[in-house]
């Protein structure tokens, strides 16, 4: 029996699907090069515009790879060469997890400090300078962490006693710390204490308050313009305000894409979207951007949620994908170039899907 292998789908022209070609885009899923399913253990996928993007593959190793644009050094190979198939990040052999961000990409390592690499011209690697690295650098200042997130151009990490800090670029808020001002080294997001998820977008972050699954509360900060704040208004927040609930049922699991926001909830884990929804990506059948949550239709059962540019896409619980926003690379996987504001089936040509990923500035999509 031939091997299960990754699999990439959407735009292509810097390589990030890793299929060994620089094809403008796939509407179906093609296979990342030289990585078997059984040997990737998280993946991640960035991303600052419509035609670029990186993705990362932690190994069983824990090593990690990576693959796609590479001129500021996201790629971690020491060189700001882009590539279109899987190579290996150097001087990285304990990550536990990673995460990708515009153009820079962090790794959390197994005593649970945090190392960066990448663009950092406004301090989102953390390391006290604004100099880009095309090797991994240590996050100053950072331990105990059990979680990161990457946005279009700033880091956060959730340490073990539930706070969250944040470091980069902060003209939005999107630091949480109450100014406006970028910083190079991590800062407390204020009032945060007892998180136990955290989520980053482009501009704007979600944190949940309390235990997934056991009556936590969504809270978030940053970039508002399109309302993915979900506090009613589009207003920017220097600091976290609580996103209103319309749910029945528990939050379980959240994510951030571009501008707009998602939470599954319940104990039919449905979901709900908030935010921009320009390409139909919040799912709710309108182009209606919404400043509260509102319930997806038609969707139950939902393992794993991530969240790009302009889509999105579910895991259910058959391990089949759904994907549905904007479409113009074929980010959705349906092949067709058609936008979607439903969930149409993405042909993965995989069996038993338990990972997905998707850059929170780009078109394109990954499943493992």
């Amino acid at each position: 029996m031939q091997e299960k292998r990754m699999k990439s789908w959407g735009n292509n022209r810097a390589g990030q699907l890793g299929d060994g070609t620089w094809t403008d885009f796939r509407t179906t899923a093609t296979t990342v090069l030289g990585l078997t399913s059984t040997e990737v253990v998280k993946i991640a996928a960035g991303g600052a515009g419509a035609a670029n993007g990186h993705g990362l593959a932690l190994l069983t190793d824990r090593t990690v790879q990576s693959w796609g644009s590479n001129s500021s050094g996201q790629l971690g190979d020491g060189s700001v060469f882009s590539h279109n198939a899987p190579g290996q990040v150097v001087n990285l052999s304990n990550a536990t997890d990673i995460a990708a961000g515009g153009a820079h990409s962090l790794a959390l390592l197994a005593d649970r400090t945090v190392v960066a690499w990448g663009k950092n011209n406004y301090g989102q690697l953390g390391n006290g300078t604004n100099m880009d690295s095309s090797v991994p650098v240590r996050v100053e200042g950072l331990d105990k962490v059990t979680a990161i997130a990457a946005g279009l151009n700033h880091s956060l990490a959730l340490r073990e006693d539930g706070t969250v800090w944040a470091w980069g670029y902060n003209i939005n808020g999107q630091l949480g710390d109450g100014s406006s001002a970028s910083r190079s080294i991590p800062g407390q997001v204020v009032g945060l204490t007892g998180v136990s998820l955290i989520a980053a977008g482009a501009k704007h972050n979600l944190a949940l308050v309390g235990p997934a699954g056991n009556g936590g509360v969504v809270m978030a900060w940053g970039y508002n313009a399109n309302g993915q704040l979900g506090d009613n208004s589009t207003v920017n927040r220097l600091s976290p305000v609580k996103t209103q609930d319309s749910w029945s049922g528990e939050v379980v699991r959240i994510a951030a894409g571009a501008n707009h926001s998602l939470a599954v909830t319940g104990s039919t884990n449905s979901l709900h979207a908030w935010g921009q929804n320009t390409s139909g990506q919040l799912g709710d059948g309108t182009a209606d951007h919404r400043t509260t949550p509102v319930p997806v239709p038609g969707l139950t059962g939902i393992q794993l949620i991530a969240a790009g540019r302009e889509h999105t896409i579910a895991l259910l619980d058959d391990n089949t994908v759904r994907s549905w926003g904007a479409n113009g690379s074929g980010q959705l996987g349906d092949g067709t170039t058609t936008d979607s504001s439903t969930p149409v089936t993405t042909l993965t040509a995989l069996t038993g899907v338990d990972k997905i990923a998707a850059p929170v500035g780009g078109d394109f999509s990954l499943a493992n």
